[in-house]
């Protein structure tokens, strides 16, 4: 029997709640489909925790989680406690930086039951390989003077190393999938980042001649989103490009509280990190009502990153049953709890 172990953070919010309930979810998975087994350690770190600290993690909180084979974090933040760049940096972005997170996978897809507001979706399947470690979300820059004269830079930074192992895990994904990639691209607006982009994606395209591969300036791209969302099948994008491509493709299915996301470790030296789009909603935190889908569908990610494809199909496709059947909290049109769609979610696994 396959045993992991998971460092559950649930952090703020609703992310109490939904990491509860994908919990609960993927222990059903793992009783009624033998063969697999999981061994979760909850951390509560979070916005409560800094107050108390004065940080969002205890000061050997990576050593600790390096122990494990998978993090599952549900959100981070609340500025009502805390500033989000306080929490965000303490937390999620230093796990994703030191434990070298360097691809994050978002998919996009119409999910049965859920309506997108796209007139004719077309059952559009969306994968966007976000690079994750550098570009525009570098930590390179500075600012100075004060007034009218203030002055503020930002540098992005792209390496070929990291660029290229995002476009070559874009590439191998393709042949999983319907064997055609997607570039997003601005080479026509930013003069050095995205020329040096495009030529290293054409240098990776040549290693891949039965994959079909083109560039979108990130523009157009993010119209034809909208428009033909159903042309795209992997997508390989800049840290900035990749993210608000990500938000506009939660947008198109219905809810970003659907929306799962992972942080993968190519190389084996750290474990990877699973959490949902959203964030931590304090406006409805303990009101029962937060949508577990995102969560669960990260799970469900996580299943596939661990090998487990069969189970993982199995779960994706119990949610999909169990959304086509109405079963839908109110941010899609719904009246059901979290605790509704869960339950039923855990029924149906155990009847299949």
């Amino acid at each position: 029997m396959k045993q992991l172990k998971i460092a559950n953070i649930p952090g703020d919010g609703i992310g109490k709640e939904v990491v509860a309930a994908a919990t609960d979810i993927l222990k059903t998975v793992s009783e009624v489909h033998g063969g697999l087994k999981f061994e979760f350690t909850e951390f509560q770190w979070d916005c409560r925790y800094y107050l108390e600290h004065g940080a969002m993690m205890p000061e050997d909180g990576m050593e600790r989680l390096s122990q494990f084979d998978g993090i599952f974090l549900g959100a981070v933040g609340d500025p009502n406690l805390v500033p989000d760049h306080v929490s965000l940096w303490g937390l999620l972005i230093k796990i994703r930086r030191e434990f070298e997170q360097s691809i994050n996978l978002r998919p996009a897809k119409v999910i049965k039951g859920i309506r997108s507001p796209l007139l004719n979706p077309k059952d559009f399947d969306i994968m966007v390989v976000r690079e994750n470690s550098e570009g525009e979300y570098s930590s390179i820059g500075g600012s100075m003077y004060r007034g009218d004269d203030e002055i503020a830079i930002q540098n992005a930074v792209f390496s070929r190393k990291a660029t290229e192992r995002a476009m070559r895990f874009a590439f191998e994904l393709a042949k999983k999938r319907n064997g055609h990639v997607t570039s997003a691209t601005k080479s026509n607006g930013i003069i050095y980042s995205m020329p040096f982009w495009d030529r290293v994606f054409e240098d990776v395209a040549k290693d891949y001649p039965d994959i079909q591969a083109d560039s979108q300036h990130i523009d157009a791209l993010a119209a034809f989103f909208v428009t033909q969302p159903d042309r795209f099948d992997v997508i390989v994008a800049s840290n900035l490009f990749g993210d608000i491509l990500t938000d506009l493709g939660a947008a198109i299915m219905g809810s970003i509280g659907i929306a799962p996301a992972a942080n993968i470790n190519v190389n084996g030296k750290y474990p990877s990190m699973f959490e949902p789009v959203h964030g931590s909603a304090p406006d409805i935190a303990g009101k029962g009502v937060a949508n577990p889908i995102g969560q669960i569908w990260t799970a469900k990610m996580m299943l596939d990153h661990f090998g487990e494809e069969e189970l993982g199909s199995v779960l994706l496709n119990t949610i999909e049953s169990v959304t086509n059947d109405g079963f839908l909290t109110r941010d899609i049109g719904g009246r059901h709890t979290t605790q509704d769609v869960t339950d039923e979610i855990i029924a149906r696994l155990k009847k299949n």
